[in-house]
This record gives structure tokens, C-alpha cells and sequence, in this order.
């Protein structure tokens, strides 16, 4: 499968890694001297048991890859105004762009752009980190690609690519209710981003103290109201499997969000704690540990 990654940082250059290694065309849109360490060594993927690294097309000029068949759609949701313009050379009539930002609509934003029939809803779930140009990290045991169409089918465009990331040993999922699936992945990235991004100290640091982890939970329990109220069918132990997640792997747990406050670069504050107090506010749902987050982040949302 002809494949672009656009944004290949922490999640995107995994994946495209993962993907180009068995066999893939896969072009990475990058820049700077990531790109540069790329162009000229490689893409290296570190693994907790492995690495590699693998050779393949990258630029920072879409146009020069043409159209494929499935892009990703890995960047920042604060770099759509730039990233979603230059994706439209990608994009043919057979082409997917497979949405995998944080939020619960962030895809609706990349179907306005690039075309309401190309544009796949899907959310990643897996902890990635950049160590340096060329060179990103996944860490722990939770790695998979959750997909679906917003008419619940399962379409032969989800299938191929399913298909396409198992052979690449990335586990995909095809989604049913694909609206419930984002919210659940948002209750956990909202609650961990907000919060711990607000307090400036990580999850696995701030849930040993009481008056911290009861933030942490009811911000879980607050997400999980509003998603209720805006008819969306979460799991009834929503909550308590996302309490038990986090507990698990609190090693591994690093918001995005927060190293980028500590790196002085944007935040997704709208795509995540915003977006709470937006879907609260249109189903009536009170909002008040989001609406602090919020509050508290909204004059450092882009950067310094």
C-alpha cells in the first residue's frame, strides 16, 4: 500500500516505521532536522524489546509524494491551518485520510478541508515519544489503531486497512460506534492532558497524593457525564476501566500536552479540555473541573 504519514514525530513516525518495514511505500512529511536525520540516516524506531531503522521517501512538501492510498493524519490539531492545506496534494479519489488526532470531532475538521468521503474517524491509543532528529520511542504494551465508519459498517476501506496494519504487527480495530470509541480514548487524553499539564507533574506523580487523585477521578467521572448527555453509548465502568488503565501503567504515562508546556510550545487545549466545556455547555452538563483547566491554560495555548 502507497502510504504518507503526515507528521511524523512521536505517533506518526511509528507507525510509518512500523508500516515501511514490511514493505510499504511509505513517504514521511516531516521538517527541520528531523527531517534532515531522516533524509540522511534513516527513520530509527526503539522498542522496549528492539529497534530498526528503515529507509524511505521524506519531505516537507506534500506535493512531491502526489496523491496515495491512505494517509495519516498524525499532527497536532493546532497545525491543521497549516497541515490540512498541503494534505490536499495527497489526496486522490481513492485515497482515505485516516484521522488519528486527539479530540472527538477533530476529524469533521479534516473532512471540511480534504473532502467529507476521504476523511476515516480513528483514534490511536499508544505512548511515543521523539528522542531526537530520526530517531522516536514507543514504550509499554498498549498499541493499537481503533477505526470505523460513521454509519457504524464495516467498509471494505476498513478492512484493507486493518489488514495493512496487522501484516505491519499494529493492531487495528474496526469500530462500530466509532463516536463511542473516540470518547473513550478523550475521557482518558482529556482527564490525563488537563490535569496533569495544569499541575505540571505526571500522572504516576500526582495519583500517590489523595487530594490529586481525587481531581484526576472526577474529571474522568465529569468527562464521562457529558459524553452520557450528548448521547453517546459509553460503558457502564467507563470510568473504572479508565481508573484501572492509568493505575497500571502509570510508568508509562506521558501527556503530550505537558511536555509541551514544559517545551513552551502549543497546546491542544481546544481540542481536549475546550472541547469538554463545549460539549458540556450544548447538553447542559456542568463543566467546573474542566472549565478551571481551561481557564488556567487558555493564555499559555500558544506557547511561549
Amino acid at each position: 500500500m502507497r502510504i504518507a504519514v503526515m507528521g511524523a514525530g512521536s505517533t506518526g513516525g511509528y507507525f510509518g516505521g512500523m508500516l515501511a518495514r514490511v514493505g510499504n511505500d511509505v513517504a514521511l512529511i516531516a521538517r527541520g532536522a528531523h527531517l534532515d536525520a531522516i533524509l540522511k540516516k534513516g527513520l530509527r524506531v526503539v522498542r522496549d524489546d528492539e529497534e530498526f531503522t528503515v529507509q524511505c521517501q521524506a519531505s516537507d512538501d506534500p506535493s512531491k509524494i502526489g496523491p496515495v492510498d491512505l494517509a495519516l493524519l498524525c499532527v497536532k490539531t493546532y497545525q491543521n491551518d497549516v497541515a490540512l492545506p498541503m494534505m490536499r496534494r495527497l489526496v486522490g479519489p481513492e485515497t482515505t485520510v485516516l484521522c488519528l488526532q486527539n479530540g472527538i470531532d477533530s476529524y469533521r475538521t479534516a473532512a471540511k478541508a480534504l473532502g467529507e468521503t476521504a476523511v476515516l474517524p480513528g483514534a490511536a491509543f499508544i505512548e511515543a515519544s521523539v528522542l531526537g532528529p530520526g530517531a522516536v520511542r514507543q514504550t509499554g504494551s498498549v498499541v493499537r489503531i481503533v477505526m470505523g465508519e460513521e454509519d457504524g459498517t464495516e467498509s471494505q476501506r476498513c478492512r484493507a486497512i486493518q489488514e495493512t496494519l496487522v501484516q505491519a504487527g499494529i493492531p487495528g480495530e474496526i469500530s462500530s460506534d466509532i463516536r463511542a470509541s473516540l470518547w473513550g480514548k478523550f475521557l482518558f487524553i482529556a482527564t490525563m492532558a488537563g490535569v496533569t499539564t495544569m499541575a505540571r507533574a505526571t500522572l504516576a506523580e500526582l495519583m500517590p497524593q489523595a487530594h490529586w487523585r481525587n481531581v484526576v477521578l472526577a474529571c474522568l467521572a465529569e468527562i464521562d457525564a457529558v459524553g452520557r448527555a450528548n448521547g453517546v453509548n459509553l460503558p457502564e465502568d467507563m470510568v473504572a476501566n479508565t481508573t484501572s488503565y492509568i493505575e497500571e501503567h502509570l510508568p508509562d504515562l506521558q501527556a503530550s500536552m505537558h511536555t509541551d508546556l514544559m517545551a513552551g510550545r502549543p497546546l491542544e487545549l481546544e481540542a481536549l479540555n475546550g472541547a469538554v466545556v463545549r460539549a458540556g455547555r450544548d447538553a447542559g452538563v456542568a463543566t467546573p473541573i474542566n472549565d478551571v483547566i481551561y481557564a488556567m491554560l487558555k493564555s499559555l495555548e500558544n506557547g511561549s
